[in-house]
């Protein structure tokens, strides 16, 4: 419940930013989302309506492809945004587009953030990163920062550089909010200390799907026995591996550290 709440605020945030700074200057957003700004701008469909719709073959097949939690929480925030997107009227806070397009970032950037600190994610190019990661061994970050590309240089063909560049600055603004806010790198390590070895190992292993290192440790100055276990996530899997060693184990350590690269077995789901 308490991820479904932040989700669903996360979600009114990003719509708010959409609709008082970002459309009434023709700015655009990062991801398919962007693309559904540009579509409403042009066209006389609402962009939540357009929103919906540009994300409904990609929530079917993520549902099908990745994880169940992660696309329903995204089909919530999917379904916020553009029935927020329909109902918030769209009215320009700020007269000075440079403005527009950093508040907007930030904001947006912030309701994105929340979302992704609930295990969820606001649908989009992240889900269509996610499929051909799983595919192709592709960066993730590289895939979202080459379609995000195409969003900023379809701006400016439409409604000209001044607004691409102006959709830049949302994008960059938007981007340095989420890293603050949730972690940006797509592949992190824990190293996890506990002495419920064996629930550990059984709970991580039945919820998660990875592979774990499982080797004997001892306390230099307690001397008690325990087992610490290594593995490699994704972001969008943090939020419930922490909850799930929480109720295993609270008293256990944790190391989270960024992953640079990643050699051998390792699916980026």
């Amino acid at each position: 419940m308490y991820n479904i709440i932040l989700i669903t605020l996360g979600s009114v945030l990003v719509a708010l930013a959409y609709n008082l700074f970002l459309i009434p200057h023709l700015i655009l957003s990062s991801g398919l989302s962007g693309i559904a700004i540009m579509l409403g701008i042009i066209t006389p469909i609402n962009t939540g309506i357009l929103n919906f719709i540009l994300n409904l073959p990609l929530l079917i097949v993520g549902y099908l492809k990745l994880g169940r939690r992660f696309i329903t929480y995204t089909i919530l925030s999917v379904v916020v945004i553009s029935v927020s997107l329909y109902v918030i009227p769209i009215h320009g806070v700020s007269t000075e587009p440079i403005l527009s397009s950093l508040f907007g970032g930030v904001i947006s950037g912030v309701g994105i953030g929340i979302i992704f600190r609930a295990s969820g994610s606001s649908g989009g190019f992240d889900i269509i990163a996610m499929l051909l990661a799983k595919k192709r061994d592709f960066p993730l970050g590289t895939l979202l920062s080459g379609m995000n590309a195409v969003v900023v240089i379809a701006s400016g063909f439409k409604f000209g550089w001044d607004a691409a560049l102006y959709t830049l600055i949302s994008i960059y603004a938007a981007g340095k909010v989420i890293d603050t806010i949730h972690s940006n790198h797509i592949k992190l390590t824990l190293m996890i200390v506990t002495k419920k070895g064996d629930e550990m190992k059984d709970r991580l292993l039945t919820n998660l799907y990875r592979g774990i290192t499982v080797m004997d440790g001892q306390g230099a100055y307690s001397g008690e026995q325990s087992k610490v276990m290594m593995t490699v996530i994704t972001r969008y899997q943090l939020t419930d591996v922490k909850a799930m060693i929480k109720e295993v184990d609270p008293d256990a350590f944790v190391n989270i550290t960024e992953t640079t690269e990643v050699m051998g077995m390792f699916h980026k789901e």
